[in-house]
């Protein structure tokens, strides 16, 4: 058994979701958001260097330690499945790793809106699934992507960095690609899937322009594209995408995206009252008429009105989901006020001696 094992199992018994090893440090882990030490031993170079090399591909390793950085998912079991990145720092080696589900659990049991389910049932598009780093994204998507795995007959190609949701084929045809492993980069893995008489593409991030231009274009020639960015709403998100352009193209992007964007999905995690557990909270952006006309007129300041007027179609606003989970007593008034855009909304729940707390701290956790 790989040395490393005994800290997964601890994951695995604890509930935890994060591994975090750095040489010097003694091993951590995140449990319901937030970071606490395994044990006291501290790390040393020697047994870092053994413990990461022993689960990891030889040829991979070697490139991780030429390049400072390595992406890939690792099996400890047919139960226990973990995303791994492995860096350097300044102090040396470093590697945190993601507990994966091996279960996929469904739209409802997450508590994503049931209107996130529309998005599966579309024929061609643009939906994007976006928030911070460890705000649940991979895990909506793969539920998403479940649900229209379940119920609809469709080729879905994946193209992730690592894999971290195993699919298997129910009604649809599922094909999973790594990025470097089975296709170079996230633009080459989009490309081919042009050419793969795919009906749905997941693209796991659009970071670069060449990613997001081919992101457009497929969803603009009949595909229906999924993707993440690390935007924490709406707005902010449609911004992101016309931005990577250089100026002289970007009123063209905006007439692209006005015809192909579907809907927006931006998460932020919450911390349950109880401390047990973590619960989404989502802004829910879908596409109409004046959704379209806003973005070709680089308008974007008024999806705000449209996002006030659009409940019916099943628009809210991030705030909105962290009023109904307060109100629902989900969650404590500090949690609610520090995740919150409007904090003078949500300021005078705070019990008193919490409130000098808040300001002082500035809502940091808001804006991550």
């Amino acid at each position: 058994m790989p040395a490393i094992d005994k800290y997964f199992q601890t994951l695995v018994e604890t509930g935890a979701s994060d591994l975090h090893l750095s040489q010097g440090q003694p091993p951590k882990m995140r449990l319901h958001g937030s970071i606490s030490p395994i044990e006291e031993t501290v790390l040393d170079s020697e047994t870092l260097h053994s413990m990461l090399g022993e689960i990891c591909e030889k040829s991979a390793f070697e490139r991780f330690l030429h390049r400072g950085d390595l992406d890939f998912a690792y099996e400890m079991d047919a139960d226990s499945r973990f995303r791994c990145n492995y860096l350097k720092q300044s102090g040396g080696l470093a590697a945190v790793f993601r507990l994966i589900p091996t279960e996929i659990a469904s739209l409802e049991t997450l508590g994503i809106p049931t209107v996130v389910k529309e998005f599966g049932k579309m024929r061609s598009g643009l939906v994007l699934v976006t928030g911070p780093t460890g705000s649940g994204k991979s895990t909506t998507l793969a539920s998403l992507i479940d649900y229209v795995n379940t119920n609809y007959s469709r080729h879905i190609v994946t193209v992730e960095e690592p894999i971290e949701f195993v699919h298997n084929n129910k009604k649809s045809i599922i094909t999973q690609r790594e990025v470097p492993i089975q296709t170079p980069t996230f633009a080459d893995g989009l490309r081919a899937a042009l050419r793969e008489d795919a009906d749905i593409v997941l693209v796991g991030e659009m970071r670069d322009l060449e990613t997001i231009s081919l992101a457009l274009t497929a969803a603009e020639t009949g595909l229906l594209v999924f993707g993440t960015l690390h935007t924490n709403n709406a707005r902010k998100t449609v911004e992101r995408i016309i931005d990577v352009f250089p100026a002289h193209q970007q009123a063209q992007v905006r007439t692209m995206l006005a015809a192909s964007l579907k809907g927006v999905v931006a998460q932020l995690l919450m911390k349950k009252r109880d401390g047990k557990g973590r619960l989404p909270v989502n802004e829910i952006l879908v596409s109409t008429a004046a959704v379209g006309a806003v973005i070709r007129e680089g308008a974007t300041q008024k999806l705000y009105d449209v996002i006030m007027g659009g409940k019916k179609e099943g628009m809210q606003f991030m705030d909105e989901s962290i009023w109904e989970r307060l109100r629902h007593d989900e969650v404590t008034p500090f949690e609610a006020y520090m995740k919150a855009i409007d904090k003078p909304r949500f300021k005078s729940f705070l019990p008193e001696e919490q409130a000098g707390l808040a300001v002082a701290s500035g809502g940091v956790e808001a804006v991550k």
